[in-house]
Parts: structure tokens; C-alpha cells; sequence
């Protein structure tokens, strides 16, 4: 298989724990039970990525035997923001790491006769201009979801995006940073290429499919 250049504004989290979790995923023999668990899990390690430049502040800490100096997460909020349905399954592990993150929801459907996805439904908090978003989708193929998806959050005020999923495609990356240069990217893998029916090979197939049982 030909080797794929990374690309610019992509990171791809390679840690073996991340790189584990994601064989099993793909495995066409995972059960929906333990695939939902695989990307809970995943979810949650990347976020370690994605959350390594948020800021802090020092604070004052009363330990049992003493005051010390600490550090806690500071200034801009953070609100998660999955593309439904299947991202849906990325945000109880992120959540995790986060517990007083906000989380909204981004509904999208592709229109028959333009071909362009639609907003169907779409719910931010109000101070969108003051927060960082994560936007979660377990696949980029194409692209053009992701890059819809980041207009309605700009057109909302926000100005802090960070696009998480877990697998992509070079076509899908493409897309996403021409459209949204300053969008970072962070995938758990870059894969190979698009089929002729948009499937990210060697991918994991649907993902919403995989995780809600609707195979």
C-alpha cells in the first residue's frame, strides 16, 4: 500500500494505545458494543492532543500539610460539538476529561438536487464568540459535511475550532483546510484514499452504522 504524506494542518495521534484501539475498530468482526466502547476510549485519548495548549493559571492550593502553588485550566470555554449521528459517540469520553465542557449538536443532510449538505439542526451556546469548540465526526471523507459544519459555527461567532475524528481521508483534509485554513485537524489515522462511493478505505465502514446497530 503506497505510504500517504501527512499533511499540513493535520496531526495524526499516534500513541500505541490510540493505534491499538483503532486495529480493533476497524475489525469488521467488533461487535456494536465493544465498537461504541472503542470510540468512547479513543475519543478520550485524543483529547489529550487536543487539549495540550489550553491555558492556565497558578492558584493557591491548601494541602493537607501546607499551602502550595498549583495550576488550573484558565479563560476560554470549551464546548463540544458532534455532527449526528455518529458523533454522537465521541463525546461521553471527551466528557470525561472535560466534565464542565458545554456540548451542542450540528444535523446535516445532503440536498438531492445540489448535492450540498443542509443544516437541520443546529444549537450553540449564545457566547459561541468567547469558547473553544471541538467539532467531533468519527470520519472525514470528503470533507464536505466537516467544512459546512465549521460555517455554521463561524456564521454563529465562533472563531476557536478544532475538527476531531478518527480516521481520514486525504481528500477529506484537503477539503476541510482549503476551505477552513485555520481549522486544525487531529485524526487518530490518515487513511489511504476515497472509493468511487465516498468510503474512506481501508476506514472501518459507516460509522453511525457501527455504533447505533443499524447495519
Amino acid at each position: 500500500m503506497p505510504t500517504t504524506p501527512v499533511l499540513p494542518g493535520l496531526t495524526v495521534v499516534s500513541h500505541p494505545l490510540v493505534q491499538h484501539k483503532l486495529s480493533l475498530l476497524r475489525d469488521q468482526a467488533t461487535p456494536t458494543k465493544i465498537f461504541k466502547e472503542l470510540v468512547d476510549e479513543i475519543a478520550m485519548l485524543m483529547a489529550y492532543e487536543a487539549t495540550a495548549d489550553l491555558p492556565l493559571a497558578e492558584v493557591t492550593v491548601d494541602t493537607p500539610l501546607e499551602s502550595t502553588t498549583g495550576k488550573r485550566v484558565s479563560g476560554k470555554k470549551l464546548t463540544l460539538v458532534p455532527i449526528l449521528r455518529a458523533g454522537l459517540g465521541m463525546v461521553e469520553g471527551i466528557l470525561r476529561l472535560v466534565p464542565a465542557a458545554r456540548v451542542g449538536h450540528i444535523g446535516l443532510y445532503r440536498d438531492h438536487d445540489t448535492l450540498e449538505p443542509v443544516d437541520y439542526y443546529f444549537k450553540v451556546p449564545a457566547d459561541a464568540a468567547e469558547r473553544d469548540f471541538f467539532l467531533l465526526d468519527p470520519m472525514l471523507a470528503t470533507g464536505g459535511s466537516a467544512a459546512s459544519a465549521v460555517n455554521s459555527l463561524k456564521r454563529a461567532g465562533a472563531t476557536r475550532i478544532k475538527f476531531l475524528c478518527i480516521v481520514a481521508a486525504p481528500e477529506g483534509v484537503r477539503r476541510l483546510r482549503e476551505a477552513h485554513p485555520d481549522v486544525p485537524i487531529i485524526a487518530a489515522a490518515l487513511d489511504r484514499e476515497l472509493n468511487a462511493n465516498g468510503y474512506i478505505l481501508p476506514g472501518l465502514g459507516d460509522a453511525g452504522d457501527r455504533l447505533f446497530g443499524t447495519r
